[in-house]
């Protein structure tokens, strides 16, 4: 049964080079850090969550809204599966009623502050902006893009970030929850330039103020896709 449907549109990722020790206090149970090239990355991503439906019941105010997330990238053996996923620091959202529901529903860390979007578009380009607020300081990831379509290459940073279909929540030190989130591979566009304002130490912790004067270890961003979240989740 598919609990949400929705499209993600212009999904952002800043991706982060970090020490693993400080991501060791917020991997649940069963899982291990998946890496890239030894790398252990960190992603702040933001993107346009569109036309929302919870079990096929459209949301009337709320279906279509700006996320802005911090996330890690995990993997979990079972049996000879790897199953790649990631874990959410924290995921923000304009609307109490949604983060709500998400923490109830689904045990996720999500947070509602203000948040606004700008996309401009030319013949051959685009700028993409994703703000959030944060005691009254705007933050903000801005990129511009060409256009064209790429399809990503097999064994490619962007692949490693993207092609994750699990979401893995840390309830508590002994309980994981697992649930599958469904969509196409993405086609991706390449970047021109971009800006970032962040305070991550105020808005995700003193483990990830190292991050405010750091320098990506990548920037991209994807065209995106309808995507579905399945209902029926598994606890470990």
């Amino acid at each position: 049964m598919i609990f949400l449907k929705a499209k993600w549109q212009n999904i952002i990722m800043v991706n982060y080079e970090i020490d693993p020790e400080y991501l060791l206090p917020f991997l649940p149970k069963g899982v291990e850090l998946d890496c890239y090239e030894g790398k252990a990355l960190v992603s702040l991503v933001g993107f346009l969550f569109k036309d929302s439906t919870i079990f096929n019941i459209p949301i009337p105010f709320l279906g279509t809204f700006e996320e802005v997330n911090l996330r890690f990238y995990v993997k979990r053996k079972v049996g000879n599966e790897i199953k790649r996923g990631v874990v959410f620091i924290n995921e923000t959202v304009p609307n109490k009623s949604v983060a709500y529901v998400a923490n109830k529903l689904y045990k996720e860390h999500y947070t509602a502050v203000p948040t606004k979007h700008d996309w401009v578009f030319s013949t051959e380009s685009k700028t993409i902006e994703y703000q959030w607020r944060v005691n009254e300081n705007w933050n903000h990831i801005k990129l511009n893009a060409f256009l064209a379509k790429q399809k990503m290459k097999s064994g490619s940073i962007e692949e490693f970030i993207f092609e994750h279909y699990y979401g893995y929540t840390k309830v508590n030190e002994h309980k994981t929850i697992e649930y599958q989130i469904n969509h196409p591979s993405w086609e991706i566009n390449q970047i021109l330039d971009y800006s970032i304002q962040c305070d991550f130490g105020i808005f995700y912790g003193e483990n990830f103020k190292i991050l405010n004067h750091k320098t990506p270890h990548s920037v991209m961003i994807a065209e995106g896709s309808g995507i579905s979240v399945n209902w029926k989740r598994y606890s470990f």
